[in-house]
């Protein structure tokens, strides 16, 4: 499906290193990442749009928007070619989209599974009330993989605001898409949880009263819709992504890739600790010796990754970090647990950026509560070590992704790689970030720098009233551990 060629722009350099007796071969993958929002969706639809067998795809929001319906459209046009499509969604964000599932499902190539499902349909809160234990943990884990050849893997869920549908693009996210070897490993990790315990088949879910009889009524556009459909499509045909996916020259870098994956069993507090994300990322990743970056849509380090932070400033290494803001964050009380500890890490040389809001918020953005979606501006998720090695996935640094959310993504060995998140991460903290400064009596102050001179503000920048009274309230409870 996909021609394998490198990009002597981005790493002319990399053949020789990665046959080195230092790399595997059998891990070399072919990596091109996807930043451009509307890129990101032209990939995803080009996948499912050349697709000849198979299609396995695993979110944990999709919206029913027009960037959501188009990407079920996309997954049933294939079907209908006779490719054989599961779908695995967690069960949390599929409020209003039980009649489409089961017009998805009633396909004989498709197959649409759901990750701790509720058993209340319309009243979901009446099960976090009998069944919070388990309904707490979620599948965060997001890939789109296609006949076994090409995988995406990264930060973004399905939805307009993911895709930039609409006045203007309302996340700020990394995905990649890979070829090589790794697609193996992603598809063999989709089948462990496709066949876990904590996934149910929608038939076993879903009562039948009220099963639509087409798809006209559940994936049909309003008149407003499919105009915005008709100009998306537009503009996506015209990128560079599709237009080199449709000839099969979309350039690639070579880097030695690992996936790595939370046990699925995690969803059902059965997983031990040494198998979670963070221990095995560790483990990875290795030790910073000189500095590393971290971009994280939510930051709520606890105080044993405060600890550790600390430990490597010591050490000499430079830690930097970019997250939301107050004002740029949609789960205002998330906020509580980072801001806890902005003073020590301040303290101790760590460098702090928060992310200002890129637009006002659109009509209906509201704050989404303790397992809602991350953050209004930034939702990347990814971090880099000594300009050597990247992550791009799923996790967050925050005690969700850490010890009740299942989670994913890709090791990435790749200095060019690694040197573009970098420069990515400098220009955020230039152009769309304040930088937080401690005075000298403690207090925190947020420098905004515009046309080359410095503002210094000496409050929350942005943040509504309401925001800063969730944020004081969840800062005295002791709900860090689900935040």
């Amino acid at each position: 499906m996909l021609d394998y060629k490198v990009s002597k722009e981005t790493e002319p350099h990399l053949r020789p290193t990665l046959v080195s007796s230092d790399h595997d071969p059998s891990t070399v993958c072919g990596l091109h990442t996807l930043e451009d929002s509307l890129e990101a969706f032209a990939a995803r639809y080009q996948l499912a749009a050349r697709a000849q067998r198979t299609l396995d795809v695993q979110y944990y929001i999709w919206e029913d928007d027009v960037s959501g319906r188009l990407l079920f459209q996309a997954l049933l046009d294939a079907a209908n070619r006779g490719v054989e499509v599961r779908l695995l969604l967690d069960d949390n964000n599929t409020s209003g989209l039980d009649d489409t599932l089961r017009v998805l499902d009633a396909h004989p190539n498709i197959e649409v599974r759901l990750f701790n499902p509720f058993s209340f349909r319309t009243l979901r809160m009446l099960g976090y009330l009998t069944d919070f234990a388990r309904l707490n943990r979620r599948m965060h884990n997001k890939s789109f993989s296609a006949d076994g050849e090409a995988t995406i893997i990264g930060g973004r869920n399905v939805g307009d605001a993911y895709f930039g549908i609409g006045e203007e693009p309302l996340f700020t996210d990394l995905d990649v898409l890979a070829i090589g070897p790794v697609v193996k490993d992603v598809e063999e990790d989709f089948e462990r949880y496709w066949q876990s315990d904590c996934v149910a088949k929608l038939e076993h879910v879903l009562s039948e009263e009220g099963s639509p009889t087409s798809t006209v009524s559940v994936l049909n556009f309003d008149e407003q819709q499919q105009a915005a459909a008709e100009r998306y499509l537009k503009k996506m045909a015209a990128t560079e992504v599709s237009q080199r996916l449709a000839q099969g020259n979309l350039p690639f870098i070579r880097a030695q890739t690992k996936l790595l994956s939370d046990d699925p069993r995690k969803g059902q507090g059965k997983a031990s600790r040494r198998t979670m994300l963070p221990e095995r990322l560790r483990s990875v990743m290795g030790t910073p010796e000189t500095n590393i970056d971290i971009i994280s849509s939510y930051f709520v380090p606890g105080r044993a990754g405060v600890a550790l932070i600390l430990q490597l400033v010591r050490k000499g290494v430079k830690v930097a970090i970019l997250t939301n803001s107050l004002a740029a964050n949609d789960v205002a009380v998330v906020h509580a647990g980072y801001a806890r500890w902005r003073k020590k890490l301040l303290r101790h040389g760590v460098e702090l950026y928060e992310l200002k809001p890129t637009h006002h918020p659109r009509q209906g953005l509201r704050d989404r509560g303790l397992t809602g979606n991350s953050g209004s501006s930034l939702h990347a998720k990814t971090f880099s070590v000594d300009g050597k090695k990247v992550f791009i996935g799923s996790f967050n640094f925050d005690q969700r992704s850490a010890l009740l959310n299942t989670e994913m993504g890709l090791v990435i060995d790749s200095e060019s790689l690694a040197q573009r998140i970098h420069h990515r991460f400098v220009r955020s903290q230039r152009d769309a970030a304040w930088q937080l400064r401690l005075t000298r009596w403690g207090k925190i102050h947020w420098i905004d720098r515009e046309d080359g001179k410095e503002t210094v503000l000496k409050r929350e920048p942005m943040a509504k009233f309401w925001q800063r009274v969730l944020v004081l309230v969840a800062y005295v409870l002791p709900v860090e551990w689900l935040l």
